[in-house]
Formats: C-alpha cells, sequence, structure tokens
C-alpha cells in the first residue's frame, strides 16, 4: 500500500479543493500525477436525475447566484455564501461549469471592468471547498484569467473532475501548461512518463532525446509540439536532421483531417515549424522515408489544413517551391525508382512498394503552385501508405481549400462518391452535394454539403450546409466552361489510383449495373473499397436480409454484414474484378465471405460461427 493510500485525506468540508489536490500530491511518492488525475474526496452526494432540474431553470437558478456578485466588491464572507447556494442547487457540477461560461462570454469586460469578476473567480477556486463552486470559478477564469492563475488552474487540473476544464482555461493563458497537464493526465498508463518528465524538469536535451530517440510521445501532437515548446527547440539545436524529422512527423499528425479539427490549425506555432522543417530539410539524407516526408510536407502546404493557416502573402507558395526543387535534385529524385526497384513493386505484398508506388505517381503534382483567386481546382490526394490509407478529393477554391477551412470533423470524401458518381458536375437543376462527412458518421457529427447549379454561363456553389460556427461563406461563382473543363479531367485523371482501387472500383460499377448478382443471394452491396489495412486488397461489405427488396431489412427484421476480401494477384483490374463478378454469379457470397456484424443468435441460427469476441 502507498503512502497516498495510507494517509486519511483532509476533510473535504473544511479544506479547499485546492488544498486537497496539494495534499495529494505532496504525498505522491514519486512526485507524479497517476493516470486520469485524482479522484475528488468522499462526501458530494450525486445530484439524481430525478431531482435535477431542467436545462432553462437549472440556467436562471445558476444565473441568480453568479451575477448579482459581478458587479460589486466581493468579500470571502459572500464567496462562501454564492458556494453554499451553487451546492445546494439540484445542477450538475459541470453543468454548472458550461452555464457560467455563458453569463461571462469571452471579451465582455474591459481590463478594468473585469478586477470584479476576476476576484470572484480566484475566491471560488482558490477556496472553494464544494465542485460546484469551483466549476464555477473555473468557467469565470477561462474568459477573466490571466498568467497569474495557472499555479491555481494547474493544480484544480489535478483533480479528475476539473481536469479537462482546466486545460481548456490554461489554453487560454498558458499554453504550455494546458499542454504538459493534458499529457500527464490523459496518460494511457500510470508510472514514469519520460517525456513529460523532462518537460517538467525543463530539460531541453531530455526533451529532444525523447522526441528524437524512438516512438513518438503519447498524447494529441499538439500537445507534444506544444509542451516541448519545439518551435524553440528546433532553434536550439539547428544542426540535428533527427529533429527535424520528428518535427515533420508532429506536423503532419497535427494536420491530418481523420479527427475533429485538424490540430494544426490551432497551433500557435505553426508558422515556425513549417519554416524551419523547409529550411532545414536539405539536410536529411535522401531516403524512402525523408521523400515521403517531404512530399506528404508538400501535399499538406498545397491543398490540405497546412494551406489553410494565414500565411503571409508568397510565403506558402515560397516553401513549396523550396521542397519541390530540393526533391527535384537528382539525389532525391532517384529515390522513388529506387523504392520502386528494391521493393519490386506487383502482388508481392510488400508495402514498402505500395508506398514507392505512391511516390512516383504522385509525380511533381504537390509542387504547383497555388492557384490565383477565383480559380476552381480538384486535387485528387493520396496520403502516405505508411502512414494512413486515406485518399480525399480537395476542392481548392482560389489556392484555399475548401473542407478544412470549412469544416471541422473529417476529411474530404473519396474520388468514387464525388467523381465516379458524377456529383460535382454543374447540371440544369441545383443538386445537394455531400462534400464531406464526419470521420465517426454523419449522424455522429455532421456533413458539409453545398449546392451546385448553373446560371447561364456561371456555376455557383451556395446554400452551405453543416460548416463549422454554423458560418454562411458567401456564393462561390465559376465561369461555366472553366468549371465544366475541370470536373472533366479529374473525372478522367486516373493517375493518382493503384491496381487494387481500379478493381475496387471496376467492381463497383459492375455491381451497379448487374445489382441482380447479389440481390439473387438476398443480399445488397454496400462499400467496396481497398482495405484500410491494406491497400492492396479490395474489400466489398454486403448486407444479407432475405425481404421484399433484398438486403434492406424492414424494422425490427434480422440482418447480417459479410465483409469478402481480394487480395491484388498482379493480374490487370479488368479480369479481377471481372472474376469477382463470375464467382458472385455462380455462388452464393455468405459461403466464403466474413462475417462482420447483425444478430449473433441470427447468424448462428443459419449454421454462422459468430467470430469470437464479436465481429
Amino acid at each position: 500500500m502507498s503512502v497516498r493510500d495510507e494517509r486519511e485525506p483532509l476533510a473535504p468540508r473544511t479544506t479547499s479543493l485546492y488544498d486537497y489536490a496539494l495534499f495529494r500530491h505532496g504525498i505522491e511518492p514519486d512526485g507524479r500525477i497517476p493516470a486520469g488525475g485524482y479522484p475528488l474526496p468522499g462526501g458530494f452526494p450525486a445530484v439524481s436525475r430525478r431531482d435535477r432540474l431542467d436545462p432553462p431553470a437549472a440556467e436562471a437558478a445558476v444565473t441568480a447566484a453568479i451575477v448579482p456578485l459581478l458587479a460589486d466588491p466581493i468579500s470571502v464572507h459572500a464567496a462562501e455564501a454564492a458556494q453554499t447556494r451553487l451546492a445546494a442547487l439540484p445542477v450538475l457540477p459541470k453543468h454548472i461549469h458550461r452555464i457560467v461560461l455563458g453569463i461571462v462570454p469571452e471579451g465582455q469586460y474591459t481590463a478594468r471592468a473585469r478586477r470584479l469578476p476576476l476576484r470572484l473567480a480566484r475566491l471560488l477556486t482558490r477556496n472553494g471547498t464544494h465542485p460546484s463552486a469551483v466549476h464555477a470559478g473555473l468557467a469565470l477564469l477561462c474568459n477573466l484569467g490571466n498568467s497569474a492563475d495557472t499555479p491555481t488552474v494547474r493544480t484544480l487540473g489535478m483533480l479528475r473532475e476539473f481536469s479537462s476544464e482546466a486545460v481548456a482555461v490554461l489554453d487560454r493563458i498558458d499554453r504550455r501548461a494546458a499542454a504538459e497537464l493534458e499529457l500527464r493526465v490523459t496518460a494511457e498508463a500510470p508510472g514514469p512518463d519520460a517525456f513529460c518528465d523532462a518537460v517538467t524538469a525543463g530539460d531541453r536535451e531530455a526533451v529532444r532525446a525523447v522526441l528524437t530517440g524512438g516512438p513518438t510521445p503519447t498524447g494529441r501532437p499538439r500537445r507534444i509540439a506544444e509542451a516541448a515548446r519545439l518551435d524553440q527547440l528546433l532553434d536550439e539545436y539547428p544542426q540535428d536532421p533527427a529533429l527535424t524529422v520528428a518535427a515533420c512527423r508532429l506536423l503532419l499528425a497535427m494536420a491530418h483531417t481523420n479527427q475533429y479539427r485538424p490540430e494544426v490549425l490551432d497551433y500557435a506555432q505553426a508558422h515556425p515549424v513549417y519554416e524551419a522543417v523547409v529550411a532545414r530539410a536539405h539536410r536529411l539524407s535522401p531516403s524512402t522515408d525523408s521523400y515521403a516526408l517531404l512530399l506528404s510536407l508538400a501535399q499538406d502546404l498545397r491543398s490540405g489544413a497546412g494551406a489553410v493557416l494565414q500565411w503571409p502573402p508568397g510565403r506558402r507558395a515560397g516553401l513549396i517551391d523550396t521542397l519541390g526543387r530540393l526533391l527535384a535534385e537528382p539525389l532525391w529524385a532517384a529515390v522513388p525508382d529506387e523504392a520502386a526497384a528494391a521493393a519490386g513493386i506487383g502482388p508481392g505484398k510488400d508495402p514498402s512498394g505500395h508506398r514507392a508506388g505512391w511516390m512516383l505517381r504522385a509525380g511533381r503534382r504537390p509542387f504547383i503552385p497555388p492557384a490565383a483567386p477565383g480559380t476552381f481546382e480538384i486535387e485528387v490526394v493520396v496520403s502516405d501508405p505508411a502512414v494512413r490509407n486515406v485518399v480525399e478529393t480537395r476542392i481548392v477554391l482560389g489556392g484555399r481549400p475548401l473542407v478544412p477551412d470549412l469544416f471541422a470533423s473529417g476529411g474530404s470524401n473519396s474520388p468514387e462518391y464525388l467523381l465516379d458518381a458524377g456529383r460535382l458536375r454543374a447540371g440544369p437543376e441545383p443538386r445537394e452535394v455531400q462534400l464531406a462527412e464526419a470521420y465517426c458518421t454523419e449522424g455522429c457529427c455532421g456533413a458539409l454539403y453545398v449546392t451546385i447549379r448553373r446560371d447561364g454561363d456561371t456555376v455557383v456553389w451556395d446554400g452551405w450546409r453543416g460548416v463549422e460556427g454554423k458560418r454562411q461563406p458567401p456564393p462561390y461563382r465559376c465561369d461555366a466552361a472553366a468549371y465544366d473543363a475541370e470536373v472533366e479531367r479529374a473525372e478522367n485523371d486516373r493517375s493518382w489510383s493503384w491496381p487494387a482501387r481500379d478493381t475496387a472500383r471496376l467492381l463497383a460499377d459492375g455491381l451497379r449495373e448487374r445489382p441482380e448478382l447479389l440481390t439473387a443471394w438476398d443480399c445488397r452491396a454496400g462499400w467496396t473499397f481497398t482495405a484500410w489495412d491494406d491497400p492492396q486488397t479490395v474489400e466489398l461489405c454486403f448486407t444479407y436480409a432475405p425481404a421484399a427488396e433484398p438486403g434492406v431489412p424492414a424494422k425490427g427484421d434480422p440482418w447480417l454484414q459479410f465483409a469478402w476480401r481480394i487480395p491484388d494477384d498482379g493480374t490487370p483490374p479488368e479480369s479481377q474484378a471481372r472474376a469477382a463478378l463470375e464467382r458472385l454469379a455462380a455462388q452464393n457470397p455468405r459461403t466464403w465471405a466474413r462475417l462482420c456484424g447483425g444478430s449473433k443468435e441470427y447468424a448462428e441460427a443459419l449454421g454462422h460461427d459468430w467470430p469470437p469476441g464479436g465481429p
């Protein structure tokens, strides 16, 4: 049993939660915050669901308790009375936090006028003995606090109840402290954390060693960069190519779109880190890994989240040009061919071979300078297959990528969805088109839509839906002839694709033309793409449900989902797709495809083995 477990905590009713957090940390044998943070002391009864105030009543009650204290000088005694009133409310403490955030919005107070509410915030956070009071104080500090509040907020953040709210406050007043706290309390396992320990100790050499000596530390990449003060670290070690590589990987991890919002858009030091990485790229040795990193960085700067940052005029184009000139040098330009020869591109299932093919297919496209204002571009971008298997149809308006600028929950839709199906064509009737979907699903976190219509000799994009922050961008207008030519070019350009992807497209086309190949077996096609975990394998997903419309179960009816994986065998995609269609015509696909969803009871009743641990 540890010292922390043996000692009784201070009485929660007489000791502030701030002091309690200091006490818990003080008795920690190794001085580290445990994964997840410390629990609150006992003695705080939960607010039952039955007794809770409904949202309007809760907002009125919290407002009545807080607002009168914001305009007049407040004493410790008055703050204690406010705490008693907040603690008595049948409102969850975290809900109190959200309500108070709305009471004092950002920018409402001048520097002089904020003095009184700031004193209230500090009294509640420093002296609060109940979670409701501390949450109210943290909410006030979120829009009123300054660097003097960092020690108090960081201490309260060690308590699990307040960790996420404390990080949000620190994000406003001390980004590095916010990063360190988040990395500590969200650690995947208890025990030593070399990166956080080095950051806390201020040991810059140890921070550099951790970043360059092995796997990237666990945690969100932006937080790692902020805690390390990455921009400064690059200045401290300008000759270290391993640090340049680590910084580039962190930038790309921050910029990728398979997350709620590309973190690079919230990284205050993004510009100097991009500048430092590009300026020092020539120090890297030409290799497959280095080439792939710099190629990915160029893709990001041209049409990814990095392009959305507020760059000085011409600066982004300058960075792209620097990368393009470097990778065009003979030693660098030879890397893709050498990698392809070494790996043997083809059906050998060597991931490095697919990566070499990706580098060859990308060619010089990422190094084309950003287009002039008013220009409409469609750019199909394939990510580094060694990192993630993602293919996006990026729409670039006047040199600025559309989706990362307007949508925060996922990347652009695939070319199969937008281009192969002709969804970007401007027809005689207005048509709403989904440009991007949240990486979780539209039903969870939304999607980005636009209405495309033809107006005489102009194509108009307007009627935006699902834009981040409920903004309403202005209509975009493009010359119809230029628009049609760009859409036609993109639809016919398959230079980005690879054999397995072509097989998947041809198989999907065949099933659209001959749906009876699956409906004959009471099945319906789902998606047909290259597999997420193996881009050289086609995966066809289909649903089985005997119903009036085969494969479409009525509400409450059982169904099963199957996946058929087709590895690339090296023959032409047309041959592979034709063979797959012929097999579907001759045999019930449920006899060989892998069960991956549906009802366990229904599966077993039909004689299918339910996968151990579930599909």
